[in-house]
């Protein structure tokens, strides 16, 4: 999912501005144990947009660590996070 959100984000980087508003969304309504990570993804969307985009594909354990509050929730569409779900069950119910 992380792939596809970056790439529609390469497509169309005003994107970013939907997660920004999520965030600060999130930010006013979230518990305290969420703000540190909140506050992380807050610093990161502040950076250039390739900068984003190696945190939502990065493989290291700091991007997938921060994923888990992903403010990119709303980027993809059901269809898109379906058809992905789908060809990860496949994947996996047929592994290689």
């Amino acid at each position: 999912m992380d792939r596809l959100i970056a790439d529609k984000i390469r497509q169309n980087p005003a994107l970013l501005n939907r997660a920004r508003v999520t965030l600060g969304r999130w930010m006013e309504t979230s518990s305290p144990q969420a703000q540190p990570a909140l506050l992380e993804w807050q610093t990161i969307l502040s950076c250039s947009t390739e900068d984003i985009l190696r945190v939502v594909e990065g493989n290291d354990s700091y991007a997938t660590r921060l994923r888990q509050s992903s403010p990119f929730c709303g980027i993809l569409t059901r269809e898109e996070r379906t058809r992905i779900l789908l060809k990860y069950r496949l994947h996996e119910s047929h592994p290689a």
